[in-house]
């Protein structure tokens, strides 16, 4: 004769089964869209960290090089428009648009101050 099976013991429903698990949502919209968001401000903020510390350089080099100052800064506007360009792109946006002038004005300040 062959041994009954032994009946399966009730599992709890507001219990996770390791063995059933529960489908993930299909919809990931919204996970994806706070992704972009954070990965955004994370690359905009580094990069213009990068650019004020570009700037500040600038700003106490050596005053009997007008040519270094002004330099710098014009590589921290051309890392601040960048930035801009990383944050659209992240966004799936078109990089090349006139949003990309606002990665000049920190550089902008920066250089009226370096030359006053």
């Amino acid at each position: 004769m062959s041994e009954p099976t032994p009946p399966r013991p009730r599992v709890a429903k507001h219990l996770l089964d390791p063995a059933n698990p529960r489908p993930r949502p299909r919809n990931d919209e919204g996970l994806t869209r706070v992704q972009q968001w954070v990965m955004s401000v994370l690359v905009v903020t580094t990069i213009f960290h990068l650019v004020v510390g570009l700037i500040l350089a600038g700003i106490f080099i050596d005053e009997s090089r007008p040519e270094a100052r002004i330099g710098l800064i014009v590589i921290a506007a051309i890392f601040g428009m960048g930035a801009v360009a990383a944050g659209l792109a992240i966004h799936k946006k078109n990089p090349v648009t006139p949003w990309l002038l606002l990665g000049t004005i920190p550089s902008a300040i920066g250089l009226v101050i370096a030359l006053t």
